[in-house]
């Protein structure tokens, strides 16, 4: 894994726009940028890419179906729907690649000459069941018979929609000459895929054999061409998959390309075998290094089934940030669910972890903290005196969250990282309430514990905004502002992320401002 000052290079999948985005989209989408921001925050040479797969058949129907180019279609897709999902869950990407830039283009060129050059492409015949939602020739397990209108028919298991059988000459990739030394991969990097359920189910569908893979289509032109036959073009996965070295200056920038490379890449579980099998393969044929890990996470369900457009289940991320905010739609999605497994979304627990959580739990502590200095001390932090047992517990727990949290953030999971840092929202509630400062404002002979006791809460609450800007950057920022951080400190995201734990940051005399709720209560949806 990484250390200060390394490159941190981590991408999303690329998305197909012709899918409006859901919160899966956003789900994917707030995880890694979640990570960026921290290792960004902690130093690290970091760099996020997100993007869109604009080329295949899919696509080419959708647009004649809609009387525009394919061109028209997806930059209109891209423009209306894509670009406003990162703007809408504040997402600080580095670069956003579409497969139909010419960047990407040349370089996809280049890099499937290079496979040919090296003798790994060849010419053959073909003849197999596709599914175009999958824009994938499908494998016989995902293959079942069709019931009702489709009976009689061979559908494809995701999409219950029945299958094409296509006959065309393709150009194949050896991959099957790459059995060996993916499992050799597997073995001696154990976390090259996680989860472990992930990296399980990929070690027995490779040990079972694998296939060379068809990376040409000639019954249509929406595509990338193949660079020596232009009556080809690339399929669809390998020009989407090398999106990810052509971002980063593959075949045009080698020293973006060696600064960057290679990058950890987080995918939904359902592409795990394009990620995990077939492009470290492409890679090793390349001469390329392989990706530094991939991870697998689950899928969001709604009402206990998989979000797709197709079965009206896909809710768009907007329903919620309209009425939660982008913050608590993040902080949502990265904590209730453990990262790598399935979770299911519901608008009850959404609500219910919005009041206890955030408005009840984080905002009030903020608030009650802020709002107590102004009254007790006309708005200025005071100076801690000695510390007592209670208040050199709460520096132990602030110290062991900042450390545990980057230790889960290591482990890719910003689930743990969250439920780490909460000990000290937990920490700080309880030792407001155990203090009494409203009782100890009292009495003048205790002016000098009032003093320990703010001091301590608000820098607490110092290290709780660090930790938190990758997750919640926007209500942190609010409270950096309102805490009077920045003149001594600098900005919330200049803060190092592992110095966050060191007590005592927070300058006594700083100017505190009024607080507006982080979290203001919500009208429920209807």
């Amino acid at each position: 894994m990484t250390s200060g000052g390394d490159s941190f290079y981590i991408t999303t999948p690329i998305y197909y726009p012709s899918d409006l985005p859901h919160i899966g989209h956003g789900y994917t989408t707030v995880a890694v940028d979640t990570l960026a921001r921290w290792h960004r925050q902690a130093g690290d040479d970091t760099w996020m890419l997100t993007g869109t797969d604009e080329h295949g058949q899919k696509m080419l129907r959708a647009a004649t179906a809609n009387g525009v180019t394919p061109q028209e279609w997806v930059d209109k897709l891209v423009e209306e729907s894509w670009f406003p999902l990162l703007r809408t869950l504040d997402v600080a990407n580095d670069d956003f690649i579409r497969t139909t830039q010419a960047r990407h283009e040349e370089r996809v060129q280049q890099f499937v000459q290079a496979l040919f050059d090296r003798g790994y492409i060849y010419a053959g015949e073909y003849e197999a069941l596709y599914c175009v939602g999958c824009e994938e020739f499908k494998p016989e397990a995902e293959i079942v018979d069709g019931t009702g209108p489709f009976e009689g028919l061979k559908v494809c298991a995701i999409h219950s929609k029945p299958l094409e059988l296509l006959q065309e000459k393709n150009y194949f990739f050896k991959l099957s000459e790459f059995q060996d030394r993916l499992l050799a991969l597997y073995k001696t990097q154990p976390d090259f895929v996680r989860p472990d359920s992930a990296r399980n189910e990929v070690v027995s569908f490779v040990k079972s054999g694998l296939k060379d893979l068809s990376i040409s289509r000639s019954a249509f032109d929406w595509g990338i061409r193949v660079p020596w036959d232009d009556s080809h073009v690339i399929y669809v996965w390998v020009d989407a998959l090398l999106n990810y070295a052509t971002a980063v200056g593959y075949g045009t920038d080698p020293e973006q390309f060696d600064r960057r490379w290679p990058a950890y890449h987080v995918v939904g579980k359902d592409i795990l075998r394009f990620h995990a099998v077939i492009w470290p393969a492409m890679l090793m044929a390349a001469g390329l290094d392989v990706p530094r890990g991939i991870f697998a996470h689950g899928w969001l369900l709604v009402g206990g089934e998989k979000m797709s457009k197709s079965k009206l289940t896909g809710i768009a991320p907007t329903e919620i940030t309209d009425v939660f905010g982008a913050d608590a739609y993040r902080f949502y999605f990265l904590s209730a669910i453990a990262f790598g497994q399935d979770g299911s979304f519901s608008w009850e627990d959404l609500s219910a972890r919005y009041q206890a959580e955030l408005a009840n739990g984080f905002g009030n502590l903020a608030s009650r903290t802020v709002a107590m200095i102004d009254r007790y001390f006309d708005g200025v932090v005071p100076a801690a005196g000695a510390a007592e047992e209670i208040d050199l517990r709460v520096q132990r727990v602030v110290a062991d969250a900042a450390t545990n949290a980057d230790a889960a953030i290591e482990r890719f999971r910003p689930d743990e990282a969250i439920d780490a840092i909460w000990t000290i929202v937990d920490e700080l509630n309880g030792y407001i309430t155990e203090n009494e400062p409203w009782a100890l404002a009292k009495d003048e002979a205790k002016r000098e514990r009032l003093s320990t006791v703010l001091y301590t809460a608000a820098e607490g609450l110092r290290a709780l905004a660090v930790l938190l800007s990758p997750v919640m950057p926007a209500s942190t920022a609010k409270l950096w502002d309102a805490l009077g951080a920045e003149p001594g400190l600098g900005e919330l995201t200049a803060q190092p992320l592992r110095a966050a734990g060191s007590w005592g940051q927070l300058p006594a005399g700083a100017t505190v401002t009024p607080l507006t709720p982080l979290f203001p209560r919500v009208e429920q949806p209807a």
